[in-house]
């Protein structure tokens, strides 16, 4: 069963209209909280990973970890597996119900510190290129506060990177303030010898020293209580 009832720490918080009111510092000191990585997932194969990208993350100390699956992408893991609250298009449905009610997409851009999507396919490379945003994943990305990090990290056949609508795309992006994960050459799954397979964040060591690093070096930041 989709796991979907959950609610993130601090969500609430996140909303203008649910601010608590200020107390005396004195009374009240500052917590410092953690640092929050919003991950979605899209329909590749190289979905497979992200049980392990979930369990690396949260490896990290104060590092706060939820995800946003697409429907597709929930062809490759068990959500079982996947121990933090896990967001998919029924919940932005679910969880408005009239005009006072809360906006998932809008909740999620302003929860989240950083935003990892690993694996980003080629569908959906197109639409958040094109300005497309047809499910949770896509609204939250079109609503991202881009003083904010985010990384992507493309993941399709050899043939379909090869395509020359695909470097428009990425440019795009690129264009938008997003950052690039590097691509990996291997073996593809579908059995291709391919000299530039696009694949998960954890698709080589260099690749996950590199998404690693950059919420570690956030933490080192100073993050709002």
């Amino acid at each position: 069963m989709e796991p979907s009832s959950g609610r993130l720490p601090g969500l609430e918080a996140t909303r203008p209209h649910m601010e608590p009111r200020a107390t005396c510092s004195a009374a009240a000191p500052l917590v410092k909280r953690p640092f929050r990585v919003l991950v979605g997932v899209t329909g590749s194969v190289a979905a497979l990973k992200l049980p392990l990208l979930v369990s690396r993350l949260l490896d990290i100390p104060d590092l706060e970890v939820a995800v946003v699956t697409t429907e597709r992408a929930k062809h490759f893991y068990s959500p079982q597996d996947v121990p933090v609250t896990l967001y998919s298009d029924a919940d932005e449905w679910e969880m408005w119900k009239c005009r006072s009610d809360p906006v998932l997409h809008i909740d999620l851009r302003r929860w989240a510190d950083l935003m990892l999507v690993s694996p980003l396919d080629a569908n959906t490379l197109g639409k958040v290129a094109s300005g497309i945003c047809d499910n949770l994943l896509t609204c939250v990305i079109r609503a991202w506060d881009r003083s904010k990090p985010l990384l992507f990290c493309p993941a399709m056949n050899t043939a379909m990177w090869e395509h020359p609508i695909t470097e428009q795309q990425v440019g795009q992006l690129k264009a938008f303030g997003y950052v690039e994960i590097p691509c990996v050459a291997k073996k593809l799954v579908c059995g291709d010898q391919g000299h530039c397979e696009r694949s998960s964040a954890l698709g080589s060591y260099s690749q996950e020293h590199r998404v690693l690093s950059i919420p570690r070096a956030q933490l080192r930041a100073k993050v709002p209580p």
